[in-house]
């Protein structure tokens, strides 16, 4: 009887224990779901994370790989000497300078172990390697040091195989001129730095590409070319009708422009001596200038071309006019006289076939100091000239113009100027009397003339014309002529100063022409430093020099210029083999 409440007690015990084991045991169950979802959500965000990770690296790498070598290139300083040039072209799309790649060998010195061994392996490629100057910058405590800018990829393979510690390349731009020499006046040169510093390469880095260059931003940039007024074509004819009179005539310097006289471009200009671009340590010799634009000469008797034209267009003379050349001038102590002396009354165009320094000193008092000064400063040929060529000379006059300066001046003596804008003054002559400042740059004839300024009247002009014409038809020009081309000229001899006095047995010779003279389309003056007499002949004056140069330059290029020859009273065109 007693043990029944024992029994419930103990049923109700093993009743009250039994409760919390179900409950424990549903609790336990709730934690591990919880922990396991959160585990797989951490799992997920980290495989999410992982996939965006690498699909960043994976997209950057596409893009890298998209890239050029120097966008992704991981030099910092090497951004700047990458930075590109855009290419030089000729008026017809040839390449006259573009950039190529290379690569520049620098060392670490830090990094060096043995500076000896290291300079004895690299003389063995690079034979001309300073050995002291190498040895001094592998033993520095620096962390850079250039050893060669710009080597082949000959000499990059055989330094790598040398396997020298320390030892880089940092890639770069070179530039490269196809032409060589052929336009290098005008082309000019950059430095190591890939910086233009001469000619139409300096003048492009004037006009922004320099700064552009410096916050390296045409590193990845694909440039437009810059075409240049220059025909490869004409300018190979000048330069080589140069070289070949300069051997002939045994001178020291020759040049010569080819000038549309409309639009005022250069077609082709070239001064010998000159040099390869691509080596452009040559410029630094002392003979070695740009004579057509950096050089002024004093130009002898093509100066009475514009003397004339002065004399004309004042009013004070026409072309029907006759001077007195019979007696020697005598003034300031100084006697002018006429070199192919008629002693005789001339007519004007007689003055200017006979090349009359008496009849162009008459005509020159006639007009006056200041009025001859005046006309000679509106034709440019007092000023410096303004084009986009950096190497542009000032001309030289006296420092106080008297009665005997304006006598010499004109026929060529006491004045000196660039043969580029005699040229330039003789393009005015015979285009309608329009100067036009000269260009490098393509031009039309419409730009032209929103420039162009009147200089003499269009009457002076076609009365020009005709005695150009009558020059070379039966005056010092004969030599000049072309058939079928109707060519016009002036010679010009001038005696150089030597030991402060004129030499007549040192001459500066040129000849200034155009054609077709009935129709004027180019200008073509050059220039012969010192010739002496050819074989078998016994003077070296311009028409026996110098003319036949410019026949040369016409016969060969007329056709490049698409000037077509006529024959004929009837103007019959002729195909002639070039």
């Amino acid at each position: 009887m007693m043990r029944m409440p024992a029994l419930s007690s103990g049923l109700g015990l093993f009743s009250f224990r039994s409760k919390p084991k179900a409950s424990g045991h549903i609790e336990l169950k709730g934690e591990r779901a919880t922990y396991g979802q959160q585990s797989r959500s951490r799992i997920l965000i980290t495989i999410l994370c992982f996939g965006v990770f690498y699909s960043v690296i994976g997209a950057r790498l596409v893009q890298y790989g998209m890239e050029s070598e120097e966008t992704v290139s991981s030099i910092g300083p090497a951004d700047k000497l990458m930075a590109s040039r855009p290419d030089l072209i000729d008026r017809n799309g040839e390449v006259l300078a573009t950039d190529i790649r290379t690569v520049s060998l620098y060392a670490e010195p830090n990094k060096i172990v043995d500076p000896d061994e290291a300079v004895e392996r690299l003389v063995t490629v690079l034979p001309d390697l300073d050995v002291r100057t190498t040895y001094r910058k592998l033993s520095s405590s620096s962390r850079f040091q250039w050893l060669r800018r710009q080597l082949t990829p000959k000499q990059q393979s055989q330094i790598l195989a040398l396997g020298i510690p320390g030892i880089g390349f940092r890639p770069e731009k070179r530039r490269f001129y196809p032409g060589g020499s052929t336009a290098a006046y005008v082309v000019g040169h950059v430095n190591i730095d890939n910086k233009g510093i001469a000619g139409m390469e300096k003048y492009i880095e004037g006009q922004g590409l320099g700064d552009l260059a410096a916050a390296g931003l045409t590193v990845n940039e694909s440039m437009e070319p810059v075409r240049l007024s220059i025909d490869l074509r004409v300018q190979s004819v000048v330069r080589d009708e140069l070289a070949a009179a300069m051997q002939r005539y045994s001178a020291i310097a020759a040049g010569g422009v080819v000038l549309d006289i409309h639009t005022g471009e250069v077609i082709a200009m070239t001064s010998l001596p000159d040099y390869d671009p691509n080596n452009p340590v040559e410029a630094l010799d002392k003979n070695r200038l740009n004579r057509m634009s950096a050089g002024t000469y004093e130009m002898g008797s093509t100066f009475k071309t514009f003397t004339i034209a002065m004399g004309l267009d004042s009013g004070l003379f026409n072309i029907n006019d006759r001077i007195d050349a019979r007696y020697p001038l005598v003034i300031g102590g100084r006697t002018i006289r006429d070199f192919h002396a008629t002693r005789r009354i001339l007519t004007i165009p007689e003055v200017f076939t006979h090349s009359s320094n008496i009849g162009s000193a008459k005509m020159a008092d006639a007009v006056g100091i200041e009025g001859h000064r005046e006309f000679l400063t509106r034709i440019g040929l007092l000023s410096r000239m303004q084009t986009e060529l950096p190497e542009i000379a000032m001309p030289s006059q006296p420092h106080e113009w008297k009665k005997i300066h304006s006598m010499t001046a004109s026929f060529g003596h006491g004045v000196a100027t660039t043969p580029l804008q005699t040229a330039v003054a003789g393009a005015a002559l015979m285009n309608g009397g329009k100067l036009i400042e000269p260009t490098f740059l393509p031009r039309t004839r419409e730009e032209a003339e929103k420039t162009a300024i009147q200089v003499i009247s269009k009457k002076t002009s076609d009365e020009m014309r005709i005695l150009m014409r009558d020059n070379v038809v039966q005056g010092s020009g004969r030599r000049a002529e072309v058939d079928g081309f109707r060519v016009g000229g002036k010679t010009g001899t001038a005696e150089k100063v030597v030991n402060g006095r004129y030499s007549n047995s040192v001459r500066f010779n040129a000849f200034l022409a155009t054609f077709p003279v009935d129709d004027p389309q180019y200008i073509v003056l050059v220039i012969i430093d010192e010739p002496k007499p050819e074989e078998g002949k016994y003077s070296a004056t311009a028409g026996l020099n110098a003319a036949p140069m410019v026949n040369g330059i016409i016969r060969r290029s007329a056709a490049f210029l698409g000037v077509e020859p006529k024959f004929g009273n009837d103007a019959s065109i002729a195909r002639l083999s070039y």
